[in-house]
């Protein structure tokens, strides 16, 4: 959907009128809602097969079905930078997409889906250390009111009954969110030199082949009963990968960024159907904090850091 080489948050330099930025908009929040109902059918995939599995297989899958899209345009080989690139975010994902979607088996959708929002406060961090960027003092601000609401929802899942693997489950999304934050900062940089499709083979690539080193201990053939599911878990992530990074190329990642916020309803609506899972007063006010901090941090008329699903985990 994008041109090979091209970067979504270069996209309409001079800026977007509301009416030119409509269909990305809505492209975008149409990826979005792909995305959430993906994360739906992993988690099931998850309490039924273990994450492991579910993300194995269906990584093998995406795969097989992104490799027709990317060897149909017949590619040359990326450049030795390029693959170092795709490597390292490649490796990050490999534990992230499983702290996240273990993780699921054990919290609702909607709590995962908030507390993973406090990724793009920490790339700011990340991004100073490593981009050499400088922090500003909203970025302190965003900072505390994330801290908050990561702090509110924690106190809404321990105030009440709770299990250990609840608390394993939030602490795990936590973790993930850390390792997003530097999939995000080096995101960036794989936006640069490589359009979406690439993106998604080589992503889907180097998981695949990392899950399956292990493959010989923890892999197990899944009953075909649940073909189905992995087939539209497989379908949904390249979906809506490609939905979002057709959007982010048409309009600038400022107009689109806060849209990623309306995962969480997504995520609540999705989970109280398909799970029953309520959504508390605490996930609530928390995601509110959370949420508020990324706005603000994205002020003082700085590129705020883009969360483009282009990696189909």
């Amino acid at each position: 959907m994008t041109s090979p080489g091209s970067n979504p948050n270069s996209a309409n330099p001079d800026g977007d009128t509301a009416g030119s930025a409509i269909f990305p908009i809505g492209s975008v929040m149409t990826g979005l809602a792909f995305f959430c109902l993906m994360d739906v059918t992993m988690k099931s995939l998850s309490i039924s097969l273990g994450a492991y599995n579910a993300i194995f297989w269906r990584v093998l899958l995406a795969l097989c079905l992104v490799s027709l899209l990317y060897f149909a345009r017949r590619p040359k080989m990326p450049a030795g930078s390029t693959l170092k690139i795709h490597l390292q975010r490649g490796i990050i994902t490999v534990f992230m997409a499983f702290l996240f979607f273990w993780a699921l088996v054990r919290v609702p959708i909607a709590e995962a889906v908030a507390l993973s929002f406090i990724a793009p406060i920490i790339a700011l961090y990340l991004a100073a250390v490593f981009l050499g960027e400088t922090i500003h003092r909203n970025a302190i601000f965003a900072s505390v009111l994330g801290i908050a609401g990561v702090v509110v929802i924690g106190w809404g899942k321990m105030s009440g009954e709770y299990t250990n693997d609840e608390l394993l489950g939030f602490g795990a999304v936590l973790l993930s969110a850390l390792l997003y934050a530097a999939n995000l900062v080096i995101q960036r940089s794989q936006a640069l030199v490589a359009d979406p499709i690439e993106i998604s083979f080589f992503q889907n690539l180097i998981v695949g082949v990392s899950y399956a080193l292990v493959a010989p201990f923890l892999a197990v053939v899944p009953d075909t009963q649940y073909a189905p599911e992995f087939l539209a878990a497989a379908l949904l992530s390249i979906i809506s990968a490609l939905f979002i990074a057709w959007g982010y190329a048409r309009a600038q990642a400022q107009v689109l960024i806060n849209l990623e916020y309306s995962a969480f309803v997504w995520a609540a609506i999705f989970g109280w159907i398909f799970f029953s899972e309520p959504v508390t007063l605490p996930t609530i006010f928390g995601t509110v904090l959370i949420v508020a901090g990324c706005i603000l941090a994205s002020r003082r008329g700085r590129r705020p850091v883009a969360h483009i699903e282009t990696t189909a985990i």
